[in-house]
């Protein structure tokens, strides 16, 4: 850069760009991970959440797509746990992407299968300990988990990058 002022519509595009989501993390009464399976993406196991849209913040983000995604109306406060950032991927993602993870709390087994799941997005929910995950999940994707769990028992906030 020069130095010299640029309005900003010209000026962001001279900076990196991003596409942001947000999800909530779940865990059963017996603290296993709440997982939804995936129809597609590159990552079977999620949990609700999805792209940001504009103007929303983080936060609202994550609580507008658990309700999309589970029927669940989530009334918690909003607690990170952690951020993700992944960067851009070339002509297979030409953007970073920097996801917000935040605590939903312990859902009871009424609560988890209550959830009424959009068969377009995703096709089961499964709860199971991190061992049983570890043995069915991508390892990456395990990894996140693990980190965020760790987070989340620690009272702590996670910071990954892909």
């Amino acid at each position: 850069m020069t130095g010299t002022w640029l309005p900003p519509a010209e000026y962001v595009k001279t900076i990196a760009q991003a596409t942001s989501y947000a999800c909530l993390y779940f865990t059963d009464t017996a603290g296993r991970p709440v997982q939804l399976r995936a129809t597609r993406g590159g990552e079977a196991w999620q949990w609700p959440g999805g792209n940001m849209d504009p103007g929303e913040t983080p936060w609202e983000c994550a609580v507008r797509e658990c309700r999309e995604e589970t029927g669940m109306v989530f009334e918690g406060e909003p607690r990170l746990l952690g951020a993700l950032f992944i960067r851009h991927q070339g002509e297979a993602w030409p953007a970073n992407h920097i996801g917000f993870i935040f605590d939903g709390g312990t859902l009871t087994d009424e609560q988890i299968a209550s959830f009424v799941l959009d068969p377009a997005e995703h096709t089961e929910v499964q709860v199971h300990s991190l061992e049983e995950w570890r043995a069915i999940m991508a390892p990456a994707n395990f990894d996140r988990l693990r980190v965020i769990d760790a987070a989340r028992r620690a009272g702590t906030v996670a910071y990954l990058e892909r």
